[in-house]
């Protein structure tokens, strides 16, 4: 059983904002549910535009002394936030698995650590954030590149990975010496009010990370639009992400959008078919499928097709779901019931045209659960293979040549992940190079690591999270250009006035 209390945790209210947590002013209240069960375990008051604008100006009121400290004590800062999320791994798991339904293994063995080692891998990139050297490319002047912070980020997360998208937003954002308003997806606030707070006892000024608990269409779409916000990131569907884009263009500010993805998991003929097997079965149902870089489009070379569609079936039925506390449970629930009815009903309408292999129905539950699903002969063209489910649903389709298989890897309008299996080192690269997709794995589906960047192509959206590649989202970069020759009238003035 949990022991997180969030009604006690957070009496205060939902929103932090300047260090302390507040409640909201919209009039309206929104409950945490516990998908495992059904149950309300927090409500809150809903952020409105009062709020999103008291967030956003104590983040401006903050941004002039923690954009001006070194990288040094902004570096220092974030090793003790580190130190503090460590420290309290357990807590954050607890909520984490509370709000979401994940299996506390993934909570604690996946979501916290990855949060503790990312805070750890931006504390140290805090001291690494130099331009070009300096040089005299016109022979007369000295040139160099300054990157400085933008100002003010708002950034919106999504329910998936309620920690690790918080992470993912405020870390790079304040590495470089940002401030920031995060909001966070209103079914799963938890463990993002948690890391503000974390943020604060490690020592970041208040005002430096603040968190505005709202809806969309209200808290979200003020803080995007919002004048003061210098840089927007978001992270959600494709379709939102271009309601984000419009608004952001409006007001001319930097925009990041990590979207939708459909990953295609392509096995060629000499794979590993039981690596393949396991690598499908994992990297399709982690976190119950609610994952934009899941495994959802396996396409395998007819040789191995039959055996690894056997194969997969039979590794899906030995899934325990259930209580996501108990340390045995391997898949939690969906994320709600309304959510889960969206995932079953891509399900059935397959059944017209595609065999249901195994699963395709949800337990007899109070928790929002659906089996672990696989499905097989759909057309390249179908819904099941086009559209993005997030569930756990695998669909699979064979191919012949190498060229049909990455031809049909690269049929959707996403591009964000995909794996290629193979033992020919040749065969693999091809895959890497000509699969368009912000990340290929070889051989595996799924890991993640501080030091590389995330990030799609196409519809799944444009900049990189994690990484020093995330910096170039949350800096300017600056030409300074210094004349070396003290002379008046420089030989150029003479195309204004004058002759040489």
């Amino acid at each position: 059983m949990h022991n997180f209390q969030a009604q006690d945790h957070f009496a205060d209210g939902a929103q932090y904002i300047a260090g302390r947590l507040t409640k909201g002013t919209s009039g309206r209240t929104h409950a945490v549910v516990d998908p495992a069960t059904g149950d309300e375990v927090y409500t809150y008051e809903l952020a409105g535009s009062d709020d999103v604008d008291a967030a956003v100006a104590s983040a401006a009121e903050a941004f002039p002394g923690w954009a001006g400290a070194t990288p040094g004590e902004r570096s220092d800062a974030m090793h003790r936030f580190a130190g503090v999320l460590a420290d309290r791994a357990e807590e954050f798991a607890q909520a984490e698995s509370l709000q979401c339904g994940k299996p506390i293994k993934l909570s604690r063995e996946f979501d916290v650590p990855g949060t503790v080692d990312n805070t750890a891998f931006f504390a140290g990139a805090a001291r690494h954030l130099q331009g070009q050297s300096a040089g005299e490319y016109t022979g007369d002047h000295t040139s160099y590149v300054r990157r400085e912070p933008i100002g003010v980020v708002g950034s919106i997360a999504p329910w998936n990975y309620p920690l690790q998208m918080a992470a993912w937003k405020v870390l790079p954002a304040i590495a470089a010496g940002n401030t920031i308003v995060l909001k966070p997806a209103e079914l799963t606030p938890l463990t993002s009010l948690l890391f503000a707070q974390a943020a604060t006892e490690a020592g970041i000024p208040d005002g430096v990370v603040n968190i505005v608990t709202g809806a969309g269409k209200d808290a979200g779409e003020h803080l995007v639009g919002h004048p003061d916000v210098a840089m927007t990131s978001f992270t959600g569907s494709t379709g939102v992400g271009k309601r984000v884009a419009e608004i952001a263009t409006a007001t001319v500010k930097r925009l990041h959008l990590e979207l939708g993805g459909k990953a295609p998991f392509v096995v060629f003929d000499d794979a590993d078919l039981d690596a393949a097997v396991h690598g499908a079965v994992a990297g399709a149902l982690i976190n119950s499928g609610q994952d934009c870089t899941a495994a959802t489009r396996a396409y395998v070379q007819r040789p191995l097709y039959d055996a690894f569609v056997a194969g997969v079936a039979d590794l899906m039925r030995t899934v325990r779901l259930g209580d996501p506390f108990d340390a045995s449970t391997d898949m939690g629930p969906l994320i709600s019931h309304v959510h889960r009815d969206r995932v079953a009903g891509f399900v059935d309408r397959a059944r017209s045209y595609a065999r249901v292999v195994t699963g395709g129905e949800a337990l007899d539950h109070p928790g929002a659960y659906y089996r672990p699903t696989l499905i097989a002969d759909a057309a390249q063209d179908s819904e099941i293979v086009q559209s993005e489910i997030f569930g756990p649903v695998l669909v699979v389709l064979p191919f012949d040549s190498d060229d049909e298989g990455i031809r049909l890897a690269n049929d959707t309008p996403y591009g964000l992940a995909a794996s290629a299996w193979s033992r020919d080192v040749f065969r693999a690269n091809r895959a890497t190079r000509e699969i368009k997709a912000g990340c290929v794995w070889v051989n595996d589906h799924i890991p993640i690591l501080s030091e590389m960047p995330h990030g799609g192509y196409k519809a799944s959206g444009y900049g990189k999270d994690m990484s020093a590649y995330s910096f170039e989202e949350y800096t300017q970069v600056k030409h300074v250009m210094f004349d070396n020759t003290a002379v008046v009238r420089k030989d150029w003035h003479r195309t204004i006035f004058g002759d040489r």
